[in-house]
C-alpha cells in the first residue's frame, strides 16, 4: 500500500478566526438565507418549476428590467420572454413535444439561450453540441443523443454538413437554419426557422406548467479528455437548484446585478452557475461568443456587469495580461467559479479589486456542490450534503478496503478520493448511457446499501468542513517511489517569471518505474531568455527532490478543451523524443544544476539506461 499523496505547498488551516468576517457579514441576511434552505429542503422532484417558468416569472416581475446583453443588443426580460415564446408556439405546431431531443449547434448568441428556453418550455431537451467538435468526434455526440431533430447556426452548417451523411437517423430529418447576423438564405435541405416562427403568438404557452423539477432539460456532454465524449443529463432540477444555491444563498444577486458570461452555455458552468444563477434572482446576463482576455474588463465595463463567472485558467490568462493603470477601476464585486489555483487567488483578488470569491466544486454529472460560502481564500468551500474523503492506493488505482470489505475514511488534512452520497435529496442523473453512468457509483460503500458518486478527484479537508483540491487522479503520476501532484507542480512552475502557463505530466523510460516528471510551458518572454540554470534550482529548492521536472518542453500554444482544460493526452503520448517533437526540448540530468538542450544522443542514452534518472 502507498501512502496517499501530499501536495504541501497549497495546505491551509482553517479556523473560526478565519470565518468570523465571513460569519459577521451574513447576519443580516439571516432570514433570507432560512428562507432560501426551506425553499431547497421542502422541494419535490413532481414541483411545477423549470427554466420556462423562471423566465417568465421575470418577465411578469421585471418586465422592463435588463435580461440579456449581446455586444450592442439588449433585451428586458418581457422582450426575452416573447422572442421565447414565438419559438416555442411554434415548436408545438411542430408536435415537438416532451421528452424529444433536438440537436442544437451554435455558438454563444443569444439565439441559443432562447432556443434552450423555448425547448425547455415544451419539455423537450436540447443537445447542447460543442461548436469545437468536428469530425468523429462531433459525429459521436451527435449520434448517441439525436435522431432527427436539428437546429444550426449558420456558423456550424459546415462542420455539420461534414458529418451529416454518416448520421443515425430513425426518420426522414428535419433541419432548422438560424441565421448569424446576417442575410443568408438557408442551404438547401434547411428550413429557414426565424422566417417560418415570426408570426406565431407572443403568449406564453401552456406546456410551461406541465414541465416539472425531475424533467431533464438538456444533455451536455464531458470534454472527451480520456475518450469520447458522454452526454450528461441535465434536469430543471439542477438548474434551478443551482440558480437557488449560488445566486440566493451565497452570492445574494438582485434584479439590479449583471452577471458577465465569457463561457459556452454547452458547458454546465455557464448553463446552471452563470445562467441560472442570475435568473433565479432576476439579474441580467451579458454574454460574449468566445473568451477574450484583452477585451474582458472593458466588456465588464460597457456591461456594468457587478460579477462573472470564471474558469480558474481564464483568470490566469488575465493575470497574464499586462497590468494596466485601470485594472482595479472595474464594476465587477463578487465572482463564481471553479480552479482557481492557490499561487494566483490573492494576487488576482488584489490587482483586479475583487473582494468575494465563490469558489466552488462538483461535476456536470454529480450530485453534490462545494461553495465558498465564507469567502475563504484558497477553498472550495463547504458542502451542505453528505461526502467522504476515502483512503486510496494510487498505485493499485483503487479505494483502500478494510476486513469487512468497506471502504476507509481518511484523517483531517490527509489526502483521499472524494465520494458524494446520493440521496433523494441529492440525486445522482448520470449519463444518458446507463453503463457509463454506473461506471461512476459505488455501492456498500460505509454500510450495506449505501450509494456514492466516485468523483475521480483528490481533496483534503483543511479544517471546519471545508475542503481543498488536491488532484485529478488521472493526472497523478508516480516517480522513485513517490506520487507527484502535476497540480503542486504546475503552481510552482507557473511562479516563475518569463513563464505565462504551464502544464505537468509522467512520461515513460524504458527500464524504470512509474513515470518521469516533464513539464510543457508557454514563455511570455522569447524562449532563450528563460535562464535553465536558475530554472532548475527554482524548482529544486521548492519542489520535493521526486517531483523536480526530468524534461522541459517549449510551446508557443497548448490544445485544449472548449472549457480551456488542457488536453494533456498527446503531450504524454509524444514523450520526450526529439525526432518526433518540433518544440524545443531540455532535460535535466543526474548531477547536473541547469536544464540543458535534449539532443538526439542524449536522447538515446536515456533511453538505453546510461543514466540513472
Amino acid at each position: 500500500m502507498t501512502p496517499p499523496i501530499t501536495n504541501q505547498h497549497t495546505e491551509l488551516v482553517v479556523t473560526f478566526r478565519d470565518l468570523l468576517p465571513g460569519i459577521i457579514s451574513r447576519v443580516p441576511r439571516i432570514p433570507s438565507l432560512l428562507k432560501t434552505v426551506f425553499e431547497m429542503k421542502t422541494v419535490s422532484m413532481n414541483d411545477i418549476n423549470s427554466v420556462g417558468m423562471v423566465i417568465e416569472r421575470n418577465a411578469a416581475m421585471h418586465p422592463e428590467k435588463r435580461a440579456l446583453l449581446y455586444e450592442d443588443q439588449v433585451f428586458t426580460h418581457k422582450e426575452l420572454n416573447e422572442a421565447v415564446n414565438r419559438y416555442a408556439n411554434y415548436f408545438i405546431s411542430e408536435h415537438i413535444q416532451k421528452g424529444d431531443v433536438v440537436g442544437v449547434f451554435m455558438e454563444n448568441r443569444p439565439e441559443l439561450v432562447m432556443i434552450i428556453s423555448a425547448l425547455a418550455k415544451v419539455g423537450a431537451i436540447a443537445s447542447l453540441i460543442n461548436p469545437n467538435q468536428t469530425g468523429k468526434i462531433l459525429l459521436h455526440s451527435v449520434n448517441i443523443t439525436c435522431k432527427n431533430l436539428f437546429i444550426v447556426g449558420e456558423e456550424m452548417r459546415d462542420a455539420f454538413e461534414e458529418i451529416r451523411p454518416d448520421l443515425n437517423l430513425s426518420a426522414p430529418a428535419k433541419i432548422y437554419f438560424l441565421a448569424d447576423g446576417s442575410d443568408m438564405k438557408p442551404p438547401e435541405g434547411y428550413l429557414d426557422l426565424t422566417r417560418i416562427s415570426g408570426g406565431f403568438p407572443l403568449t406564453n404557452p401552456s406546456t410551461t406548467k406541465e414541465i416539472r423539477l425531475k424533467d431533464p432539460f438538456a444533455y451536455v456532454f464531458t470534454s472527451g479528455t480520456t475518450g469520447l465524449p458522454k452526454a450528461s443529463i441535465q434536469l430543471n432540477f439542477k438548474w434551478v437548484g443551482a440558480g437557488r444555491w449560488f445566486g440566493r444563498f451565497n452570492m445574494d444577486l438582485t434584479s439590479d446585478d449583471t452577471m458577465y458570461i465569457p463561457l459556452p452555455f454547452y458547458h454546465t458552468n455557464g448553463l446552471h452557475v452563470a445562467w441560472a444563477t442570475a435568473a433565479i434572482s432576476g439579474a441580467a446576463i451579458a454574454i460574449r461568443r468566445k473568451f477574450s482576455a484583452s477585451n474582458f474588463w472593458n466588456d465588464t465595463r460597457k456591461f456594468n456587469t457587478t460579477t462573472f463567472m470564471y474558469i480558474g485558467e481564464i483568470l490566469r490568462y488575465l493575470m497574464n495580461q499586462p497590468p494596466k493603470s485601470d485594472d482595479r477601476d472595474n464594476p465587477v464585486k463578487k465572482i463564481v467559479g471553479n480552479g482557481l489555483r492557490p499561487d494566483i487567488w490573492k494576487q488576482f483578488k488584489k490587482r483586479f479589486d475583487i473582494p468575494h470569491v465563490y469558489e466552488f466544486y462538483g461535476a456536470a454529472e454529480g450530485p453534490s456542490i462545494f461553495t465558498n460560502f465564507f469567502n475563504i481564500d484558497c477553498s472550495v468551500g463547504l458542502c451542505p450534503t453528505p461526502y467522504a474523503i476515502a483512503e486510496y492506493d494510487i498505485d493499485d488505482g483503487d479505494v483502500i478496503r478494510d476486513q469487512n470489505g468497506f471502504l476507509k475514511k481518511v484523517k483531517p488534512g490527509r489526502p483521499g478520493l472524494m465520494l458524494t452520497e446520493i440521496t433523494n435529496l441529492s440525486p445522482y442523473i448520470g449519463y444518458t448511457n446507463k453503463e457509463e453512468s454506473d461506471k461512476k457509483v459505488f455501492r456498500d460503500v460505509f454500510k450495506k446499501g449505501d450509494m456514492w458518486f466516485n468523483t475521480g478527484d483528490l481533496m483534503r479537508e483543511i479544517g471546519l468542513k471545508h475542503l481543498q483540491f488536491v488532484d485529478r487522479l488521472g493526472d497523478t503520476f508516480r516517480w522513485k517511489g513517490e506520487n507527484v501532484s502535476t497540480t503542486e507542480v504546475e503552481e510552482m512552475v507557473n511562479q516563475i517569471d518569463g513563464i505565462s502557463s504551464a502544464t505537468a505530466y509522467g512520461v515513460a523510460i524504458p527500464g524504470t518505474d512509474g513515470r518521469a516528471g516533464m513539464v510543457s510551458i508557454i514563455t511570455d518572454t522569447l524562449e532563450d531568455d528563460i535562464n535553465k540554470k536558475e530554472l532548475a534550482q527554482r524548482l529544486k529548492k521548492d519542489l520535493p527532490s521526486y517531483a523536480v521536472p526530468i524534461f522541459i518542453r517549449v510551446k508557443t500554444q497548448f490544445e485544449t478543451t472548449a472549457t480551456f482544460k488542457i488536453k494533456k493526452t498527446n503531450l504524454k503520448t509524444d514523450g520526450f523524443d526529439p525526432e518526433k517533437i518540433p518544440d524545443p526540448l531540455y532535460v535535466l540530468l543526474p548531477g547536473e544544476d541547469e536544464y540543458t538542450p535534449l539532443a538526439k544522443p542524449v536522447y538515446d542514452a536515456i533511453i538505453a539506461g546510461k543514466y540513472k534518472l
